[in-house]
């Protein structure tokens, strides 16, 4: 038997040749792996006087100042406890490491914290530092892994209250939240406040729902 004889042509159509298969490795820079998926239906809630979030979800609060979101989350939240943010465990740090490394270990402690709480099954209010998805993103991920509830409050200030650079990101985010858009962040609720509303709140709870009887 001839080398010839003993060598089959396979013939490899053109629609296979640029197939993948996993068992190909990924070569570097190509498409990166998804996350999770966290989209949901998204309710928008109306404005009341008092807000009750199931036991053991995430509320992130954005919008205004890091002082606007201080000062209406500790009057607001009836577990004080349950209240954490970037500037907190900024301050917290401050003078223990070097200021270049602050907000690199700042974001550590507080993705560790908030873990903690989500295994403990404990509800948690989370103060954004920003208007940025993707800070929301980093703890609505955390918490769709864990299976909680997540949720948003949206602190609309004033125009003349908002700084120019972020004028544009707070009317997209308003048009989003308004059009029940924040689903597809993960937000399974939002909230926005705005003037009056904002006093009107008086308190916001982690209650399971009152019983029928």
């Amino acid at each position: 038997m001839s080398s010839s004889e003993g060598l089959r042509s396979v013939r490899i159509g053109s629609d296979e040749r640029t197939g993948w298969s996993s068992d190909r490795p990924r070569r570097e820079g190509s498409a990166p792996e998804r996350g999770p998926r966290v989209s949901v239906r998204c309710r928008v809630l109306p404005p009341t006087d008092r807000q009750r979030y199931a036991p053991g979800s995430m509320v992130i609060v954005v919008g205004g100042t890091a002082k606007v979101r201080e000062a209406f989350a500790q009057r607001r939240f009836e577990d004080r406890g349950a209240i954490l943010s970037q500037a907190r465990v900024r301050k917290l740090l401050s003078g223990r490491v070097g200021d270049d490394e602050l907000e690199a270990a700042a974001t550590k402690v507080l993705d560790a914290a908030v873990t903690k709480r989500l295994a403990a099954d404990e509800s948690i209010a989370v103060l954004a530092d920003g208007l940025d998805a993707e800070e929301r993103a980093r703890f609505v991920v955390l918490a769709a892994k864990a299976r909680k509830p997540r949720h948003l409050i949206f602190l609309d200030m004033p125009k003349d209250q908002v700084d120019e650079a972020d004028r544009e990101v707070v009317n997209e985010l308003r048009r989003t939240l308004e059009a029940g858009g924040l689903g597809e962040e993960g937000f399974m609720t939002a909230l926005r406040l705005s003037g009056r509303t904002i006093d009107e709140l008086q308190r916001i709870v982690f209650r399971p729902p009152p019983s029928d009887d």
